[in-house]
């Protein structure tokens, strides 16, 4: 039960609550670049998705099997060269920016082969944008936060495989929200009489700024789902043997 309760708070968070976009402000650049209408929007929205579980699931496993120390892979190659205390103890997440951008970088030309073989009108509206997901900080900032949780002090509150998964498809989700709705309303931004200084970049940022601000509106839910879902069992009473002991000299007198 305590998993499924994880499970639904990392969701909940990284889709609303702690949004990659609106609270963190990692992903801006495709974020105001491919924002100007909803379909391109959805659609740069779904391929962040895909590449995103994609990183997310390479970086969990290489982190968690290479990278942390007393990895068993490393662990076992080490062991031919090093005693099994000092095998057991190297550490390669120095190595973790250079593995995790490798990660991405392979996901989005998977990602880049298939939307030009299969959507090629969606492929042209992307433009350069699609490429550029390589340096899309919102994924790589996802890596970084598997790794947080994966590399504890306690091996046994790490996240597994599911928490990794769920943390980055529901990352995406929640960049996919922010966009769109960013594209819906430069829509209706392009029908309006915008002042002449305001025009452009300009009232885009002013726009997500307060897009920010109504996601503002979800701090704290976290915290109080977390206390609603998991309540703190009550302590016991300890009793004092010493305020005890006269009490218990006058009973036995009594009997």
């Amino acid at each position: 039960m305590n998993y499924i309760i994880d499970i639904f708070l990392i969701a909940m968070s990284a889709a609303l609550i702690n949004n990659f976009v609106l609270y963190y402000f990692v992903g801006i650049c495709p974020f105001i670049g491919v924002s100007r209408n909803i379909s391109m929007a959805f659609g740069m929205g779904c391929a962040v998705t895909f590449v995103i579980t994609i990183a997310a699931f390479i970086s969990w496993a290489i982190t968690t099997f290479v990278l942390i120390p007393g990895a068993p892979l490393t662990a076992f190659v080490a062991g031919f060269f090093l005693p099994g205390e000092q095998a057991a103890a190297v550490d390669l997440t120095i190595l973790s920016y250079i593995v995790y951008i490798f990660a991405i970088s392979s996901s989005v030309q998977f990602v880049e082969m298939y939307v030009r073989k299969f959507f090629p009108p969606l492929y042209k509206s992307f433009g350069v944008f699609l490429p550029l997901i390589t340096t899309n900080c919102a994924i790589l900032f996802a890596c970084l936060t598997i790794m947080s949780n994966v590399a504890v002090d306690n091996p046994a509150e790490a996240w597994d495989l599911g928490r990794a998964l769920v943390l980055a498809i529901f990352g995406g989700v929640g960049f996919t929200i922010a966009i769109v709705i960013m594209a819906g309303i430069r829509e209706e931004l392009d029908m309006c009489d915008v002042p002449k200084p305001l025009q452009g970049a300009a009232i885009t940022l002013v726009t997500a700024g307060i897009l920010a601000m109504g996601f503002m509106g979800f701090t704290g839910v976290d915290s109080g789902l977390k206390k609603a879902l998991k309540p703190e069992p009550a302590q016991e009473m300890s009793i004092n043997l010493q305020d005890a002991a006269p009490v218990l000299a006058r009973v036995t007198i009594e009997n």
